[in-house]
């Protein structure tokens, strides 16, 4: 069995890595750091401090009322990406650990659409 980093959980809810294949698992919340454990393999786990947290970001749809998934930038290891049953929750649970400055809403499609557009005829001249 893995061995939790957290001394104190804060929130626990079945949630889902989008890490590859999806997996499904339960998401803990605590003073140490963000955690991911799944189901049915006991050996998929996914640990991050919250010293190694850089950014989370968040996909926000129909002005905040719905936010289908987030995810976790890392300083050395990556982007990981989750989805919760309730995914504000958890996200107020990871406000308590890390600063507002450091948690942004993801770009929409069409903005995504736009930049790339900008660049495409950007690099031509």
């Amino acid at each position: 069995m893995v061995q939790s980093i957290n001394t104190k959980v804060d929130l626990t809810m079945a949630g889902t890595s989008y890490m590859g294949l999806s997996d499904y698992g339960k998401i803990m919340i605590g003073d140490k750091g963000f955690e991911f454990f799944n189901d049915r393999d006991v050996r998929k786990y996914i640990q991050i401090p919250w010293e190694e947290v850089d950014v989370v970001i968040a996909s926000v749809m129909f002005k905040g009322k719905w936010i289908p998934r987030f995810a976790l930038r890392t300083k050395k290891n990556g982007m990981f990406t989750f989805s919760a049953k309730n995914s504000k929750e958890v996200l107020r649970a990871i406000r308590e650990y890390i600063p507002a400055d450091r948690m942004v809403r993801s770009l929409t499609f069409f903005q995504v659409i736009k930049r790339n557009l900008k660049n495409l005829f950007k690099n031509k001249k």
